[in-house]
């Protein structure tokens, strides 16, 4: 694999254990920087991230989603079960700078490929763990899964109005965040290691990486018990604000409001009751019917003409877009978040595929990190890999 070295984490190799999504997209992260990824799968079946799909759309015998996620990557099949396998994976693993794997607790310890017994044959590992929800404690065996560990945090009860059910996030938000984490404890840990010689372990799960999102309302609560959950009004978007906070219906669409005071805004849109309110004790205590005036005014002109004079105000709000258009918006060009990727044919008869997919959300040195390299097919680099590391394999 070819290297990059005005990437950070060029010269960095990477196995990668994990399945759809949390693992999968660290590793990714740490390739977009720079590092080589090697991707351990399953002979004949590999990543489960192959097979479920998001939207239930695929592109050359994979997900989209995974071609997403896996991009950077070499991909190995090992049956880990069969010694000979097991024995040549341990050699590669001693010869890693980073083992990420997000498996349940307890499956890497009989593989004998945890934490203790990799840093037995590579003292300066670099580990990463990701778990549902920890190593211990009455949840440490349930799935982990998003929609699980957003239920279990409570979080589905911070979204939408009073009079609605739960509300989950609708995205993976907890596997998301956690590949944040998991990409941040490793370059860490690669950080000291570079200063001390000295490996180490990090674990996170998602449980933490959902109750950390909630970090402002969970230490509050600690601290004031009176404070909990109350939901408001359909318009209201945040259960902790006040008004004006929330989402309004115009002409034709809608119209996100952050923290503004009160009487300026009225003074702005025309709304004689609104420029009254100075005290801004009733910007809570009469929240509702600040939203109810809001609304009732708002509806009756387009976003763009209230976008207009609210701009020119300095009015902290936007449009709230669709899918569609935010992708047709200049502002989407703008920030170039897309790149292609191109995966070769398997053979004379094949075409080439190439998808459009996101690109790392960081610039390095001023510039977008984009990588063209696709995502691997189910063993694709096997028999390269195995040359490339065989000669002190054991077993092999």
């Amino acid at each position: 694999m070819s290297s990059d070295p005005t990437r950070p984490l060029d010269g960095t190799l990477v196995l990668d254990f994990s399945q759809f999504l949390a693992g999968p997209v660290a590793a990714m992260r740490l390739a977009d920087l720079g590092a080589r990824v090697i991707k351990i799968e399953r002979p004949g079946i590999g990543d489960i991230g192959r097979t479920l799909a998001f939207a239930g759309k695929s592109a050359d015998g994979d997900t989209i989603s995974f071609h997403a996620m896996n991009r950077n990557k070499e991909s190995v099949t090992a049956d880990l079960k069969q010694p000979a396998d097991l024995a040549w994976v341990t050699h590669l693993a001693s010869q890693a700078d980073v083992v990420i794997e997000n498996f349940r607790p307890g499956v890497m310890e009989r593989l004998g490929l945890d934490f203790e017994s990799v840093s037995r044959v590579n003292p300066a590992v670099v580990y990463a763990s990701a778990t549902g929800y920890g190593e211990s404690g009455p949840w440490k065996d349930r799935p982990g899964q998003d929609l699980l560990a957003q239920a279990v945090s409570g979080m589905p009860w911070l979204s939408g109005s009073r009079d609605d059910g739960p509300v989950p996030v609708g995205l993976s938000i907890a596997d998301h965040l956690l590949s944040c984490h998991i990409a941040q404890g490793v370059t860490a840990l690669l950080v000291r290691r570079f200063r001390t010689g000295r490996g180490g372990h990090v674990q996170t799960s998602l449980l933490e990486a959902m109750l950390d999102l909630q970090f402002e309302l969970l230490s509050t609560h600690l601290n004031s018990p009176d404070v909990t959950v109350r939901r408001k009004d359909e318009h209201s978007a945040h259960a902790f604000l006040s008004a004006p906070y929330g989402t309004y219906p115009t002409r034709d669409g809608y119209l996100a409001l952050a923290m503004n005071p009160i009487p300026r805004l009225g003074a702005i849109l025309g709304i004689t009751e609104l420029e009254g309110m100075t005290d801004e004790a009733t910007w809570w205590s009469d929240q509702e019917h600040i939203s109810r005036l809001l609304a009732a005014h708002l509806v009756s002109r387009p976003t763009d003409d209230w976008l207009e004079l609210l701009d020119a105000a300095d009015v902290w709000c936007a449009p709230v877009l669709t899918l569609e258009q935010l992708v047709d918006h200049e502002g989407f060009a703008a920030i170039e978040m897309t790149q292609e990727i191109t995966r070769a044919p398997q053979d004379a008869s094949s075409a080439p595929v190439t998808l459009t997919t996101t690109r790392s959300p960081l610039r390095i040195d001023g510039k977008p990190v984009v990588s063209s390299r696709p995502a691997p097919r189910l063993g694709e680099h096997t028999d390269a890999v195995r040359a490339e590391f065989a000669a002190e394999a054991v077993g092999s």
